[in-house]
């Protein structure tokens, strides 16, 4: 990737779209969610490699693996330069559109870019996403100039039920850390951080040499569920099948 150089208003609230099957196999809503794990981290193995580090630590969390290979993140480098939107200089790495075909690749085919309008957006859709599927969220970082793993967030609801909650707090995942930390580039894998300070660091997209479409964008790569749908009044429907079988019991008495 290019090297380092208030809350939009929400929507009318509305229910979270009936969760699948698959949703009932992830893990029980407490408030919060982590899929960070001693042993998944792994330090880029150069300063350019900040996806590919990023591919082989999500990897590592989705296929409880423990590759932390120089060789993997080479691998990945390599065949994600060759899909990039943008002809680059290899000293400027890769973009999303080939950090998102290496996660698709070697992680998950739901992943997909996301360049959002705002941080709010960015940050809502991220933390939905990583809930209804149990994968993580690459998030571009430093006007784009590196990346993030995103592996954990708190919130004032389960956006599995409802997209009328706010994420208070995530847990990101820095490749440089054992390489530099400066200046939060990067804190120790698993690190928490509130809404407000992820702001400093997630920003709006700028490769200063050349325009690109993401620009001004709060770009991430988000597994999405497939099948999902647009939200759906469906807490108020389930309220009814509850009130019917409650009738149903009564009648029955």
């Amino acid at each position: 990737m290019p090297p380092p150089t208030a809350l939009a208003a929400r929507p009318t609230p509305a229910a979270a779209s009936p969760p699948t099957v698959a949703a009932a196999l992830l893990p029980a809503w407490d408030g919060s969610i982590d899929l960070y794990r001693d042993g998944v981290f792994t330090t880029q193995k150069t300063w350019l490699w900040c996806t590919a580090a990023g591919v082989q630590i999500v990897r590592n969390i989705v296929e409880r693996d423990d590759d932390h290979s120089t060789a993997g993140q080479r691998r990945y480098f390599d065949w994600m330069r060759q899909r990039n939107r943008y002809d680059l200089p290899e000293t400027t790495g890769v973009d999303p559109q080939g950090w998102t075909a290496g996660l698709r690749e070697f992680v998950d085919d739901r992943y997909q870019l996301v360049a959002s309008r705002s941080f709010a957006a960015g940050l809502t859709s991220a933390a939905a996403n990583l809930r209804r599927t149990g994968l993580p969220v690459a998030l571009t970082v430093s006007n784009g100039g590196h990346g993030w793993i995103l592996t954990g967030f708190e919130a004032t609801a389960d956006p599995l039920m409802t997209d009328d909650f706010d994420v208070t707090s995530v847990q990101i995942v820095g490749p440089l850390f054992g390489r530099q930390s400066k200046n939060g580039y990067d804190m120790r894998p698993g690190t928490e951080l509130s809404a407000k300070e992820l702001r400093r660091f997630f920003t709006a997209w700028r490769y200063a040499p050349k325009a690109m479409v993401w620009d001004g964008r709060f770009v991430s790569i988000q597994p999405v569920a497939k099948g999902h749908k647009p939200p759906v009044a469906w807490a108020a429907r389930a309220a009814r099948f509850v009130a019917d079988l409650e009738a149903i019991r009564l009648a029955a008495r």
